[in-house]
This record gives structure tokens, C-alpha cells and sequence, in this order.
């Protein structure tokens, strides 16, 4: 039997009144895989404790089956965790390792034909025998599943099982993941900061920041639809390109945002979605550009709805099977502090009259979940004094830092590309986000989603 799980407005506070995680609601159907997805610090595994009842709920709900159960203990729960650091009983051996929850639950029946037909689903039966020093990381993280597995719980919960494994062995149990809960058909919530993992894995991927939801969908539409610009950077590799951009809507010319020393024209007759960007006329917006809505092409072969601009290749870095190119555009990139440092720097603190937290204090205490989840974009003005205005540097460098370009696209390894070169791009304009200063996605317009099966 699988199990619905439903979080409705649910919060968690430690100290000081911080919100770890602020108002989350949330409906898991039975049998589904969804992933929890967001960097280090932004509630994640919070969420997950609480699901699993090793963590008191503040306020809202948590619903299983439908039945209120805040204030059920763990054991009731029927639900099997998954740690990041395995948690197996080191004086144990694998058998008695997968077998110890069900000896707990059933304390007259034999666990020894449910852990033999969990180590062979698990290829691991010629590690029964063994204690976990003895073993590799990766077989570790398999007996820690098998202990899960074989108590036929209603829900599994995975705690980022693969982040202290290898590259290699992280693509191979990631793929064991999703066989194995693919034909157990348990309700999975699997918690990583890894979009790889969540991208492959998921029914559905929820993005979480600062404890606040950001967007939840399938993977396929947090990529291709975005609701704001942290999720945008979040997920894809390479990293969104995030350009600062001005939206210019003379009445009597053509529409275009421009992008530092460059512009992009906007097609005519302008679709919905670009007619909708005359409100943001003189406004400063972000430019969202992932890697393959530009390519390396010259004006002669644009297509209806590619606009032209160039750029100078600052680093070319060969991948094998493709090459990402660094180009200088003269555009100024748009920050995203959180993706670095999930928490933003405090605030510089104000003269208080009186020793001790104040009424203020308290309620700003209270706020600082709301104040994570506000702005996430940073505009600033990158040049560099020393640099003369309108040279490459002062466009897309901070104070004293050099960037390699402002525009990375990706292209086959076929094309000979060297640094210096000025080369023609197209830029699809049907498939270029536009986000507000506060990073909230204007084009698309959220109200009109595009097709993502077209």
C-alpha cells in the first residue's frame, strides 16, 4: 500500500524566530516520485524530518491518507527514511542491518526470507555476511536502502543518499533508484541540491528557497517554464545566461531591449507575449538566454524570429561531445547572491534605546523567511573605474574581477573557435525569458504558458 502525503501552509522556526521553512504547502500523490530541490540552507531535509515525525511541525498540517497526523510518532507513520550518511549499526552485519526494523516490528517472526529477497533485488547478496566497515560507500548506501525496502513501508524518504559518493557511482545508483521505486510503486520524496539527480529522477521537482516554495512541476516544465529567475539559474547546465537589459517601445519604431553596447529587435508584428513588454518601456528587466537558444550563425541564415547580435569568444571549453563557448557581448550580467550563499548577508543593525530584543526586533526576527523569498536579482553597475566607459572590461566586470564573457553558448565540436575572434549569433527570440527587477517572469507571460508539447 502507498501513501498520499499532503503539507498544507506547514512551518518550522528554531531559534530566534527564523523561519526555516514558511507557509510550504504541498500535495504528494500515492505512488509518486517527488523531488525536494534547492541549495544548502534552504529547509530541504527540514521538510523531510517533519514528514517523518523527527521534527515537531509549528504551524499548518500534515495529512497522510488524508488523516491529520502533526502529532502521530514516527513508528505510526509507516514511512522509511533514507540518511545521507547511511546510519548503519557498525557492530551489525549487513543481514542483521536490513533485518533489524522488521525483528522491531515483528519481534516472533523470522526476517530472514524478506532480507534475502531485499539483497537480491539489490544485487547485494554476497554482502549479507559483512560488517559496514568492509564495504564500499556505494554498497553501504545499498544495505541502508535495503533496510528500507524491506519493511514494505507506505512511503520511502530519501535524505541526498548519493551526494557522499563518486560521480560515477552517483549516475549508477541513481539509475537503481529510479528501477527499483518504479517497480515498488511507494510514494518517494527524495531531497537534493542536485538538479542532475532531480531532473532524472522526478515525477515532479519542487524548488525551495529560503524555506519558501518556488515553483513545482515536472521537470520539463521548471526548465522550460520557470516562474522566477532562481529557478531559472537553479536548473540547467550551463547556467542560464542572466543579462541586464532596458526595454525600449518607441511609437514610431521597431521594439527592442537593449543589452548593454547591443540590442535585441524584436520581431514584427510583435507576438502577445512581446506586444505585453510596452508596459516595461524604460524599465530595466533581466534577459534569461539559455545556452541553446543562441547559435553561431551569420545573418543570412536567421530564421523568422532570430534576432542577430555578435560577440568576442573570451574561452572555449571543449566537452568532448559538444563545446561551450564564452563570448564578450558588452552586456552586463544579472546577479543571483542566493545560488552562491543561500542566505543573504544581514542587514546592518539599527541603534536600539534599550538593552535587550525589542518589539521590532521580534517581528523583524519573524519576517526574515518573507525577506528570503523577496528580490532575488541583483542589478548593479559593474564597471570598473579604472576602466574607460564603453571598453569590454568595464561591461562585464566587477571592481578588480575579471569574468570570462557574459554569454556562454553551447555548439557542436566541430567549429574552430579561438579567443579574439568576433563571431555573428542568433538569439530565438520565441524562447528568451524576460523577468521583472524583482525577478518574477514576465515573458512568457505567466498567464499564457506556451505549449510544452508543440
Amino acid at each position: 500500500m502507498t501513501r498520499a502525503i499532503s503539507l498544507h501552509d506547514v512551518s518550522k522556526s528554531y531559534t530566534r524566530g527564523t523561519r526555516v521553512v514558511d507557509g510550504l504547502s504541498l500535495d504528494i500523490a500515492p505512488g509518486e516520485f517527488l523531488v525536494l530541490l534547492g541549495p544548502s540552507g534552504c529547509g530541504k531535509s527540514t521538510v523531510l524530518r517533519m514528514i517523518a515525525g523527527l521534527e515537531e511541525i509549528d504551524e499548518g498540517e500534515l495529512l497522510l491518507d488524508g488523516e491529520r497526523a502533526n502529532d502521530w510518532q514516527p513508528a505510526a507513520r509507516d514511512i522509511a527514511m533514507v540518511f545521507q550518511n547511511f546510519a548503519l549499526y557498525p557492530s551489525m552485519t549487513s543481514r542483521d542491518n536490513i533485518g533489524f526494523p522488521l525483528r522491531i516490528e515483528d519481534r516472533g517472526a523470522d526476517p530472514g526470507p524478506r532480507v534475502t529477497a531485499t539483497a537480491r533485488m539489490l544485487g547485494v547478496e554476497d554482502l549479507l555476511d559483512r560488517y559496514p566497515s568492509q564495504l564500499s560507500g556505494g554498497e553501504r548506501q545499498r544495505i541502508a536502502m535495503g533496510r528500507a525496502i524491506a519493511r514494505h513501508a507506505s512511503a520511502f524518504l530519501m535524505d541526498e543518499p548519493l551526494s557522499n559518493l563518486d560521480a560515477k557511482l552517483r549516475n549508477r545508483l541513481r539509475a537503481e533508484i529510479a528501477q527499483l521505486t518504479r517497480e515498488l510503486g511507494v510514494t518517494t520524496v527524495y531531497v537534493t541540491h542536485d538538479q542532475a539527480e532531480a531532473m532524472s529522477l522526478g515525477d515532479r521537482v519542487a524548488v525551495l528557497r529560503g524555506g519558501v516554495l518556488q515553483q513545482v512541476g515536472t521537470p520539463r516544465e521548471v526548465y522550460a517554464l520557470p516562474r522566477n529567475v532562481f529557478v531559472a539559474a537553479f536548473i540547467g547546465v550551463p547556467r542560464i545566461n542572466l543579462l541586464q537589459g532596458v526595454v525600449r517601445a518607441p511609437l514610431d519604431g521597431a521594439m527592442t531591449i537593449g543589452l548593454g553596447k547591443q540590442a535585441l529587435r524584436l520581431p514584427e508584428p510583435l507576438s502577445l507575449d512581446h506586444r505585453l513588454l510596452r508596459v516595461q518601456q524604460g524599465r530595466e528587466v533581466i534577459v534569461g538566454l539559455r545556452s541553446e537558444v543562441v547559435r553561431i550563425a551569420d545573418r543570412d541564415s536567421a530564421r523568422p524570429g532570430e534576432a542577430l547580435i555578435t560577440g568576442l569568444v573570451e574561452h572555449v571549453e571543449f566537452q568532448g561531445h559538444e563545446i561551450l563557448v564564452h563570448f564578450n557581448t558588452g552586456s552586463r550580467p544579472a546577479v543571483v547572491p542566493e545560488l552562491e550563499a543561500p542566505r543573504p548577508a544581514a542587514r546592518p543593525p539599527r541603534r536600539r534605546r534599550r538593552e535587550g530584543p525589542g518589539m521590532l526586533d521580534r517581528l523583524r526576527g519573524r519576517a526574515g523567511a518573507a525577506l528570503r523569498a523577496g528580490p532575488v536579482v541583483v542589478l548593479e553597475d559593474l564597471e570598473d573605474p579604472e576602466d574607460p566607459p564603453g571598453s569590454p572590461a568595464s561591461d562585464t566586470a566587477p571592481s578588480g574581477v575579471r569574468l570570462p564573457g557574459d554569454l556562454v553558448v553551447r555548439t557542436t565540436p566541430d567549429v574552430r573557435l579561438h579567443h579574439g575572434m568576433q563571431v555573428p549569433l542568433l538569439v530565438d527570440l520565441d524562447r528568451v525569458f524576460v523577468f521583472d527587477q524583482d525577478g518574477d517572469r514576465i515573458c512568457p507571460s505567466p498567464d499564457r504558458l506556451p505549449d510544452l508539447d508543440a
